[in-house]
């Protein structure tokens, strides 16, 4: 069948400019595509409503509200156009698209791409990256370096394509995130899991959670997510609003969460933290810490009048990280009410909304078992325990397929054993029990930095030593 192709990252695509393929016709509920659609795309509205106003306090916004999509303000965008929050959905969700199947290692090489490419931005350059994820990804590199030294004459390029099973087996541990970094840059890019493995809750959620230990490792970060997810395939599902937002969703969903609790402030969170009719006055905030986030997006669902325009501007208009809490709100309010509920004149605006549309479809038809490929990428960790031939031995052969090579150029790799060191202050490995990494969590904040101008300064000097094949799409200065 046709397939949704992404560019490779040194491919000078914006995201507006990649061809929309359509997925092949199946028989599908036409409410459930439109949530797909909603939370995808609300994400990126959410996102694109606050860019504008990004770190304003909230005085800043009471005085001068946001009411539609602005032009210039932060990032200097146009109006409609995003940040980072879609752009890491949209790598995460080209990753689902590409591998069909969560593949942890694929979804970090697409998060390097856009922090040292500009992949997938409405830039075509990074930015408004938050500290947690530069710095997760600045030690997926480390490691990812580490192992490509081990592996003679191996290339980043035929790095990058491997799979999260090869590097498992090369004891890359994919888990980056900083045991403490408990900000809102794993919830803020989730929506893609849960919809893609909305047919099986128990997976989405499980997924949900692992996707944010990636770059985010306190269980906090994790267990938000865990939670976030639950409820957008609920939404998906159908569920009503007051069934989402009730403070007993856990307990009645308990199948769904396994036998890991979810941490106690997210549990606050969950059984009703956010019903505070007062907003800001009682103390939600627009903040970048993982649950003031989910506190706030949450209130701005509850108290949206049944309107997701009533409900994204609240959010944005808490102040400070306000594209995050309008992105965070815009996936779980767009899978409930769906796209069509979406201001149609904010959807004129939104950059690249058809391919936007194109990815959340494609995500619904691949998401579907019918469609996966005969190797089931669902059970790959499963998997994993099965698998008994050693990384060495297969990478030549692995290397010869994917770049078309010769296997005999890589010998070295067959005689030498892998011995791949991760640094283990880093989150935990990927099969070990969230249990475990509550009981080894100390929990400090780390969240985006909050002043402008500190930010701006901070990525230039972050992205500057990166030589960009986006470039060109710069603006002189």
């Amino acid at each position: 069948m046709a397939e949704l192709k992404f560019p490779h990252s040194k491919e000078k695509l914006l995201p507006e400019q990649i061809q929309c393929v359509q997925p092949p016709h199946q028989s599908v509920d036409v409410t459930i595509v439109d949530k797909f659609k909603g939370s995808l795309l609300g994400l990126a509205v959410g996102d694109a409503l606050g860019a504008s106003v990004e770190f304003r306090p909230r005085q800043y916004l009471v005085d001068r509200p946001i009411a539609n999509m602005q032009s210039g303000g932060t990032w200097g965008l146009q109006a409609g156009q995003w940040t980072d929050d879609t752009s890491m959905a949209l790598c995460l969700a080209s990753s689902l698209i590409s591998r069909k199947g969560f593949d942890p290692y694929d979804q970090l090489v697409r998060y390097k791409w856009w922090y040292k490419h500009g992949y997938l931005s409405s830039t075509g350059r990074c930015f408004d990256i938050g500290n947690a994820t530069h710095k997760s990804l600045d030690e997926f590199c480390r490691r990812q370096n580490e192992c490509q030294r081990r592996l003679n004459s191996v290339s980043e390029e035929q790095m990058d394509k491997f799979s999260y099973e090869e590097m498992y087996r090369a004891k890359l541990d994919v888990n980056c995130g900083e045991s403490n970094a408990n900000g809102n840059g794993a919830l803020m890019r989730l929506a893609p899991v849960p919809l893609f493995f909305y047919r099986e809750p128990e997976k989405a959620v499980e997924y949900s959670g692992r996707s944010a230990r990636l770059t985010h490792g306190d269980p906090r970060a994790v267990d938000a997510c865990r939670y976030y997810g639950a409820l957008i395939v609920a939404a998906i599902h159908g569920e009503r609003k007051e069934s989402l937002l009730d403070s007993n969703f856990c307990t009645k969903h308990r199948a769904w969460f396994g036998k890991n609790e979810l941490h106690s402030e997210v549990l606050a969170v969950a059984t009703g933290s956010f019903k505070k009719d007062g907003g800001y006055a009682m103390g939600i905030r627009g903040s970048g810490q993982i649950i003031k986030s989910l506190e706030a997006a949450l209130w701005a669902f509850w108290s949206d009048q049944n309107s997701f325009k009533t409900g994204v501007l609240k959010a944005v208009n808490l102040g400070d990280d306000t594209d995050t809490t309008g992105a965070i709100y815009g996936q779980l309010a767009g899978a409930y009410y769906g796209s069509s509920q979406i201001p149609q004149e904010w959807m004129q605006q939104l950059y690249a909304k058809n391919f936007i549309s194109c990815v959340a479809e494609w995500l619904q038809v691949l998401g579907d078992p019918r469609f996966l490929a005969q190797k089931s990428q669902h059970q790959v960790l499963e998997n994993l325990h099965f698998t008994t031939q050693p990384l060495q031995q297969q990478l030549p052969t692995r290397i010869s397929q994917t770049m078309g090579q010769q296997s005999d150029q890589y010998n070295n790799t067959r005689q030498n054993p892998l011995r791949v060191v991760t640094n283990p202050t880093h989150g935990q490995s990927i099969i070990t029990s969230h249990s475990t990494a509550q009981n080894t969590t100390k929990y400090n904040m780390h969240t985006k930095p909050g002043p402008a101008t500190h930010k701006t300064t901070s990525v230039t000097k972050n992205t500057e030593k990166h030589s960009s094949s986006w470039d060109w799409f710069r603006p002189q200065q």
